[in-house]
């Protein structure tokens, strides 16, 4: 028994830290290239978290089309997924945050800012308690309106 527990705490610790190297990763995203590369890199994780960066990127690829139908295609498709993975995950704070920074960079025509105050609020309630989530709270001050 005591064996598994340490499995599942040692694996429990390394997705965490898996997960900051992708929060860090999808910060330094510059181009493309780099785009592509850290959603082929991270597309098979069964993560929420980490399929949440990836389908954040996965929808700004839109911007690199210059076919329009492809543009609204994209965002449209990986739009779906992230709020899918906030149905079936309601209090993951990554999924909050990324989407919070989609529909805030969002051009206002295409209609994705209805969940805008719902998601400050609840990254504003992560951000007043010190918990495991806090190497996030910089990039959320950082990175969007909050």
């Amino acid at each position: 028994m005591t064996t598994y527990l340490l499995l599942f705490s040692l694996l429990l610790y390394n997705s965490n830290d898996d997960v900051k190297q992708v929060v860090k990763e999808f910060h330094q995203l510059t181009t493309e290239e780099t785009e592509l590369d850290f959603i082929n890199r991270y597309f098979d994780s069964q993560n929420p978290s980490i399929m949440a960066y990836v389908t954040t990127i996965s929808m700004k690829q839109a911007e690199h089309s210059l076919n329009p139908f492809r543009k609204l295609q994209l965002f449209e498709i990986n739009r779906d997924r992230l709020n899918l993975l906030i149905e079936e995950n309601s209090t993951n704070i990554h999924l909050r945050y990324v989407r919070l920074i989609s529909q805030e960079n969002t051009p206002f025509f295409l209609g994705y800012n209805d969940s805008i105050e719902e998601d400050k609020k609840i990254l504003n309630n992560i951000l007043a308690v010190e918990d495991e989530t806090d190497y996030l709270d910089y990039f959320i001050i950082a990175n969007t309106s909050l």
